[in-house]
């Protein structure tokens, strides 16, 4: 039986005509909820089209910051949005990623048969209408890695000569590059959220990379975080790409319904199978794509073509989440047609986001790297993997959400020398250490000041590491009960980690 959402969305498609939505919308009724960056350039598109735009936001100032003529606007909390919506006569409504599946806005809108999309929705549909209907979307997905492969991804087709720019979750709405009409092909970054509300958009290919517990209160459980991740192969064309070591991926590519033909492409860090991409002594290679795969692979790159991403730039030191994050964004951009030597000069070419495993400075033989956007366990663990044993000094902490860390400690703890936590509820953290690695030394940062904290912490790790260590600040947790943002948080640490290195090293400090 069909949900009053999907119901909605086939009453609105019964009425289009291939080439027709710009028409559909000038005219209609349409709300958006939500007024940030998407937000707006929702509202900009949907004006642009003629539509009789009403905005609602929980923020009075971001309506006020809107400088585009709107039919209504309503600054309120969710619970009155969602009646002033039940009491609409609003067919559509663009909906924000922040705005929960299981919150009164959605569940109302819902039930008042108003449809809902997400702005890659929009985005996909219009561009359907649009004079280039058939730029490929290259979409994926994961806990984890994201926008580190969707940027792989990226500099992999451009170095193919393709223009092709990173959109999404990583920070550019898919719709400004749509309406732009300049792309030959997009890397989609897509969260759970966005996903939540986006239904027909058919990729070239897509990947879910990994799938671990987050965001289960959005959701309202991991069974739904799930289900919306795996919305990324819906309607795949050509490759659905999934990670061997993660059964979770491979079982959302045995049930996805996707096109005929589409083919499903692992990526392991081990030998490749056939249909796999995958790791062979210091090469990347290729045996999902190549006309010879049955018997042969095809070399793509080498270990080297990363090593700028490993701390101290020794490829021996790459993180293994990196290397796989590099293989998925080999098998999207192989499924686009990149050539091999394309592929090798895109991972050349690439350079990290800040503040994911960045090495920020280096001395006395102690490496210090910043991967505070490292903000759930799974992230950490993966950070902290990549660490020689006994070698690694952790910098962890901050707001939980509401995350458990026994197993996270349990797979780290013989990569560590020591432990140093900030945040202002450690509780969880240090019973975790205390259970799963009692022999570690842990040291307390007391809560205060940004600067103040960081400091602490900085001089704490230095104090603890050794020549060969690596001082990683990996905290598993939300910036938020401490700092602004995890940025804040990394770059304050980047900041007192060189001031630290120059100090052992004898030199000049600020």
């Amino acid at each position: 039986m069909r949900s009053n959402e999907e119901e909605a969305g086939l009453r609105w498609e019964s009425q289009a005509t291939a080439g027709a939505l710009a028409r559909q919308l000038e005219g209609a009724r349409v709300g958006v909820i939500g007024l940030g960056r998407t937000g707006r350039a929702v509202v900009d598109a949907l004006s642009t089209l003629g539509a009789q735009v009403h905005v609602f936001d929980a923020r009075a100032a971001s309506i006020e910051e809107l400088d585009i003529p709107v039919a209504s606007a309503t600054a309120a909390a969710a619970p009155e949005i969602a009646a002033a919506l039940e009491a609409s006569d609003l067919r559509l409504a663009v909906v924000s990623p922040g705005v929960p599946a299981t919150g009164p806005v959605l569940s109302r809108a819902i039930s008042a048969g108003i449809e809902t999309w997400s702005e890659v929705e929009l985005a996909w549909r219009l561009q359907r209408d649009s004079a280039r209907p058939d730029v490929p979307w290259l979409a994926l997905t994961g806990t984890d890695g994201k926008t580190t492969t969707v940027s792989m991804l990226s500099a992999i087709l451009q170095a193919q000569g393709l223009v092709a720019p990173a959109v999404g979750n990583i920070g550019t709405p898919v719709l400004e590059a749509v309406l732009a009409g300049r792309a030959d092909a997009l890397a989609v970054e897509l969260s759970s959220f966005q996903l939540h509300t986006t239904r027909s958009m058919e990729p070239l290919a897509s990947a879910c990379l990994n799938l671990a517990a987050d965001h289960l209160d959005w959701h309202g459980g991991l069974e739904a975080y799930a289900a919306d991740k795996a919305r990324v192969y819906t309607a795949t064309r050509l490759a659905a790409v999934y990670n061997t070591a993660d059964r979770a991926t491979e079982e959302m590519v045995r049930q996805a319904d996707v096109a005929e033909g589409c083919r499903a492409i692992g990526f392991t860090l081990a030998i490749p199978r056939l249909g796999q991409v995958g790791v062979v002594e210091d090469l990347l290679v290729d045996r999902g794509f190549g006309p010879a795969r049955s018997t042969s692979g095809i070399e793509l790159a080498t270990l080297a073509d990363l090593a700028h991403l490993a701390p101290g730039g020794q490829a021996s030191r790459l993180p293994a989440h990196l290397l796989a994050d590099a293989l998925a964004a080999a098998a999207l951009a192989r499924a686009a047609g990149a050539a091999p030597e394309a592929v090798a000069q895109g991972l050349r070419d690439y350079s990290p986001g800040a503040h994911r495993m960045v090495t920020v400075a280096q001395g006395a033989g102690v490496t210090w790297v910043d991967d505070s956007k490292a903000t759930n366990p799974h992230a950490a663990q993966a950070s902290l993997s990549g660490l020689a044993e006994g070698t690694g000094v952790w910098i962890a902490g901050g707001d939980t959400k509401g995350a458990r860390f026994e197993d996270l400690v349990s797979a780290v703890r013989h990569r560590l020398r020591a432990v140093v936590l900030i945040g202002k509820d450690q509780g969880d953290l240090l019973s975790a250490l205390a259970s799963r690695a009692p022999e570690l030394t842990v040291t307390r940062i007391d809560d205060g000041a940004p600067g103040a904290i960081m400091d602490a912490a900085v001089q704490a790790a230095a104090a603890l590491a050794r020549p060969g260590d690596t001082v990683l600040l990996a905290p598993a947790c939300a910036s938020w009960d401490q700092f602004s943002s995890y940025a804040e948080r990394g770059e304050l640490f980047a900041e007192r980690a060189s001031i630290a290195a120059r100090r052992a090293q004898g030199g000049p400090t600020p």
